[in-house]
C-alpha cells in the first residue's frame, strides 16, 4: 500500500520532467531559426529592407550571412546589435538616418567583409567606427554628410579594396593613410564629388601607382593650378583608371570663379606656359631600360631633397636593399638615394621600390621604377639586320641604275664588219626592217647542220600573225601542226613595212 502511492508521485514528476525538458528543446531550436515576422529569410539570408523600422527587429536567426536593412528609418547602431550574428559577411544598411556608431556597434562582427553605410546621415569617420571590422575588403559611405575622416579610422582595415566617400562634404582628406603602407591591397579609393579646392601633389604622386590608378580626384572645385594639370596629365599619359574613365569631369575654376570652368584635360592650352616652381620632379617616367652585362644606376626622384633623408630600396623579389645590406652584391646604394646594379642580368627585370624617410619634415615618399634588361645579342642582332637591309637597298638601287644608264657600247679595238647585204638571211631582217627575207635555198644553207627553230613566212597564213615552222632537217616530224603556231600573217615583217611578202 505504501509502495503503491510512492510510485504515483514519482511517475507524475517524470512526466512532467519530460513534458518541460521537450518544451525547452523546442523553443531552443525555434528560436535558432526562427524569421521576424518583418523579414523574409532564405536560406542564409535575411532581407528587412523598405519596412519603415526605426530599430533592429529582435530575434534575428544566427545562420544568417547576409543582412539587408536598406530604406528603412534607422538613427544609430546601438553596441553590440551583431552579436547575435557571427556569420554575418554582408551588411546594408543604406537609405537610412543614421547620425551615430556607437564605439562597440561592430563588435563581434570580424567576419563583415561588406559594408553599405550609403545614403545616410553621417558627419565624420571617427577613429573608433570599423577597428573591429579587421576583414572588411569593401565599405560603402557615399552620399553622407562628412566632413572630416580621421586619419586612424582606416588604420587597421589591411584587406580593404575599396573605399566609397564620394558625394559628401570634404574638404581635406588625410593622403598620409595611404603611404604607410596601411592598406597594401586598396585598389579603388574614390573621393570625387565632394568640396576639394586643392590636394597635396607631392603626398598624392608618392603614392604607390595600384593606388593613384584608381584614386577618383574628378568633379571637385579644383583651383586651376599647374602642378595639378601636370598630375592628371601624367595620369592619363599612363593610362590610368582614375582619369581615362572621367576624362571630362577633371575640372578647375579659373580666378576662383565657380562659372569659370576648364577641363583640365581639354583646355591644354590655357596651362602651356605653366612656370613650376620646383619642376616636375615627381612625373618622370617610371620606365628604365638597360642591356645586359652593363650596370644601370637608378635614380630615386622624391621632392625630399635634403641631407638628413635616406633611403632604401625593395627589389621586385622583396629583398631590402639598405646602405649596409647588399644582396649578393649585386646592388649598391649612394646616399643621394640612387641605386647601381652591377652586371644587370634579365633576372634582375621587375618593379624597384624607393622609399625616402626625412625624420626632421616628419615625412616620407615612395617611388617606383620599372626596370627591363634586355640581352646584348638580342640588340646586336638587330642592328645586324637592320645594317643588312640598307646595304642590300643599295646594292638593288646602283643594278638598277646600272641597267638602266651603263648600255653596251662597241669597243674601239674590236675589227669592223662589214654590213650585211640587203639579201641576207637573217631573222632580225625579216622582222624588223623592210629587208625581203631569204629564200628557202639560202635560208637551209645559213642553217645548214644546225637543229633550230626560227620565223619562216608562210603563205596563207592572215593578218600579220606568225608560226612557228620546222626547218626540213627535223624529218622524224611527222605531225608539224605541234610545232606550229598560226597567226593573223605570214611575218611580223608584214607590220613594219609596205613590202609585199612572197614566197
Amino acid at each position: 500500500m505504501c509502495v503503491s502511492g510512492m510510485v504515483t508521485p514519482i511517475f507524475w514528476l517524470l512526466v512532467i520532467e519530460l513534458l518541460l525538458s521537450e518544451s525547452f528543446t523546442q523553443r531552443a531550436g525555434d528560436s535558432l531559426h526562427l524569421c521576424p515576422r518583418v523579414c523574409i529569410c532564405a536560406s542564409d539570408l535575411l532581407s528587412c529592407d523598405s519596412r519603415s523600422l526605426s530599430l533592429v527587429p529582435p530575434g534575428l536567426p544566427a545562420t544568417a550571412t547576409s543582412l539587408d536593412l536598406s530604406h528603412n528609418n534607422l538613427h544609430r547602431l546601438q553596441d553590440n546589435w551583431l552579436a547575435q550574428l557571427p556569420r554575418l559577411h554582408t551588411l546594408r544598411v543604406g537609405h537610412n538616418r543614421i547620425h551615430h556608431i556607437s564605439t562597440a556597434a561592430f563588435h563581434n562582427a570580424s567576419q563583415l567583409a561588406h559594408l553599405d553605410l550609403s545614403s545616410n546621415k553621417l558627419h565624420a569617420v571617427e577613429k573608433h567606427f570599423f577597428q573591429e571590422l579587421t576583414n572588411l575588403q569593401e565599405l560603402l559611405l557615399y552620399n553622407n554628410q562628412i566632413v572630416r575622416v580621421d586619419s586612424e579610422a582606416l588604420h587597421r582595415l589591411s584587406k580593404m579594396r575599396k573605399v566609397y566617400l564620394s558625394w559628401n562634404q570634404l574638404t581635406d582628406f588625410p593622403f598620409s593613410t595611404l603611404q604607410e603602407g596601411s592598406l597594401p591591397q586598396l585598389r579603388i579609393m574614390d573621393i570625387s564629388s565632394n568640396r576639394l579646392s586643392s590636394i597635396p601633389v607631392d603626398k598624392v604622386t608618392a603614392l604607390p601607382q595600384t593606388i593613384q590608378n584608381g584614386l577618383y580626384l574628378h568633379n571637385n572645385p579644383f583651383m586651376c593650378d599647374c602642378t595639378l594639370y601636370s598630375m592628371f596629365l601624367h595620369w592619363e599619359n599612363n593610362g590610368f583608371n582614375s582619369v581615362h574613365d572621367f576624362r571630362e569631369e577633371h575640372t578647375c575654376l579659373a580666378l576662383r570663379q565657380p562659372k569659370a570652368i576648364l577641363r583640365f584635360l581639354k583646355h591644354r592650352k590655357m596651362f602651356e606656359n605653366c612656370t613650376l616652381p620646383y619642376g616636375l620632379i615627381n612625373m618622370v617616367d617610371s620606365n628604365f631600360r638597360g642591356v645586359a652585362g652593363e650596370s644601370l644606376m637608378l635614380s630615386c626622384n622624391t621632392s625630399l631633397q635634403d641631407a638628413q633623408t635616406t633611403y632604401l630600396w625593395i627589389s621586385p623579389n622583396r629583398e631590402l636593399i639598405t646602405y649596409t645590406n647588399s644582396v649578393n652584391k649585386t646592388f649598391k646604394l649612394y646616399s643621394n638615394g640612387s641605386l647601381e646594379i652591377h652586371k644587370a642580368q634579365k633576372e634582375h627585370s621587375g618593379i624597384y621600390t624607393c622609399m625616402a624617410n626625412n625624420k626632421r619634415l616628419m615625412r616620407n615618399e615612395s617611388r617606383e621604377v620599372n626596370v627591363t634588361v634586355h640581352s646584348e645579342k638580342h640588340d646586336a642582332e638587330g642592328f645586324n639586320t637592320g645594317l643588312t637591309t640598307l646595304l642590300g637597298c643599295v646594292v638593288s638601287l646602283v643594278l638598277v641604275l646600272m641597267y638602266l644608264y651603263l648600255t653596251p657600247c662597241r669597243c674601239w679595238c674590236r675589227p669592223a664588219q662589214d654590213p650585211s647585204l640587203p639579201n641576207e638571211c637573217s631573222a632580225q631582217s625579216s622582222i624588223l626592217s623592210t629587208t625581203p627575207p631569204c629564200n628557202d635555198d639560202t635560208g637551209r644553207k645559213a642553217s645548214s647542220g644546225k637543229h633550230v627553230v626560227f620565223l619562216e613566212p608562210v603563205k596563207g597564213s592572215q593578218n600579220g600573225k606568225i608560226r612557228l615552222a620546222v626547218s626540213e632537217e627535223f624529218p622524224e616530224v611527222k605531225n608539224p601542226k605541234i610545232l606550229q603556231m598560226k597567226t593573223d600573217s605570214d611575218s611580223t615583217s608584214s607590220i613594219f613595212s609596205d613590202t609585199s611578202i612572197t614566197q
